[in-house]
């Protein structure tokens, strides 16, 4: 069984989505049990519409729920013990639940996961992993917006994590994986971005292959299985992209309506339109998943529709059934055993090319 807590009160919508996204995810996977965290009198009555769902779940009554616009110190000042968020947060920590997911305030539930959960041992940062559409399928994108700046030392973190999020969702073996960069010279970009290359490129990798420097265009391309890059430019090219699908769909719209005969073309090319559509439908890729703490913790889009919520627990229900965790351990495990020993050979061989001082 996996079971999975739930932030009932999260989102634009609240349990009005969450209830049935929960029952969809039940019917194709039943080995799912649900731990539900909602105010009283708000969750039972979407509950009682689905006998299988309630059935398969619990509910327990915070006393309190965290608003979209509450300040992530607010939020956790306020809310600690008592609201539904940290309570299946917590569900995580005790063991109670193997994942949670939440469509609530971001910075609120990134602030509480890690007051809650704590980091894993060698990650310095949490970082938000995103599944992107690509022509080649579909690629993870990290940091998305967790936090603001990078040193080398965190963007090797977060290859390292990417990494093992793609070999459990994807089940890919050796999954490869580049640095976001203005081009893919190793003499261009940030002295953090070259020194983390360059670490990446000499120490022996467990699990993943490092194919260098990526361009912004070769996210969607698929050029790599993950991409890596901090937390202000991964949100801004989140952004950019989701802006970029409904500015295409308008123009699809207008286009397509402007004459009887744009009209009967689409008319022949409908079933071409309609899976555009649903290649460019933010619900079918819902689900960042907050790498480098201890446990899972899953944020879908505030405003996801049933069907969007439901992907964001079929994306812990994936993490959870392929190991994300003991992937990520180990992987980490793995390579800062390396890279330490790297770095003392580095020291060691620097430290005899010195000449001696005189006595």
């Amino acid at each position: 069984m996996v079971t999975i807590s739930i932030d009932a009160m999260g989102g634009d919508f609240g349990p009005e989505v969450v209830i049935p996204a929960a029952a969809n995810a039940l019917e194709r996977h039943p080995d799912i049990r649900f731990l539900f965290y909602g105010l009283a009198g708000q969750v039972e009555p979407f509950l009682d519409k689905f006998p299988k769902l309630k059935a398969a779940s619990v509910l327990h009554i915070s006393e309190t729920a965290v608003q979209m616009d509450d300040k992530p110190s607010q939020a956790l000042r306020n809310g600690r013990g008592k609201s539904t968020m940290w309570q299946a947060i917590e569900a995580v920590k005790n063991g109670e639940a193997d994942v949670c997911v939440s469509a609530g305030n971001t910075g609120a539930l990134m602030a509480m996961a890690k007051f809650c959960l704590r980091m894993m041992a060698n990650i310095e940062r949490p970082a938000i992993a995103a599944i992107w559409p690509t022509t080649r399928g579909e690629s993870i994108v990290l940091d998305v917006g967790a936090s603001i700046g990078a040193d080398a030392r965190q963007l090797i973190d977060y290859s390292v994590m990417g990494a093992g999020m793609a070999r459990a969702l994807f089940e890919i073996k050796r999954p490869t994986v580049g640095l976001l960069n203005v081009g893919v010279e190793e003499v261009k970009g940030l002295d953090e971005i070259k020194e983390a290359g360059a670490a990446l490129k000499a120490t022996p990798l467990p699990g993943f292959e490092y194919k260098g420097f990526v361009e912004g265009d070769d996210i969607g391309k698929g050029t790599v299985d993950v991409v890596v890059t901090e937390g202000f430019t991964g949100n801004i090219a989140l952004k950019t992209a989701e802006g970029t699908a409904k500015q295409i769909a308008s123009y699809l719209r207008g286009a397509m309506s402007r004459t009887w005969m744009a009209k009967l073309g689409y008319i022949f090319a409908k079933g071409a339109f309609n899976r555009l559509r649903e290649k460019m439908d933010p619900n079918k890729v819902n689900g960042g998943v907050f790498l480098g703490l201890n446990g899972v913790v899953i944020k879908s889009h505030g405003g996801a529709s049933s069907e969007g919520f439901c992907s964001a627990i079929e994306v812990g229900y994936d993490m959870v059934r392929n190991g994300l965790m003991q992937k990520i351990e180990a992987d980490l495990t793995s390579f800062y055993s390396h890279y330490k020993a790297e770095e003392a050979e580095a020291v060691s061989t620097e430290a005899a090319d010195s000449p001696a001082k005189p006595a």
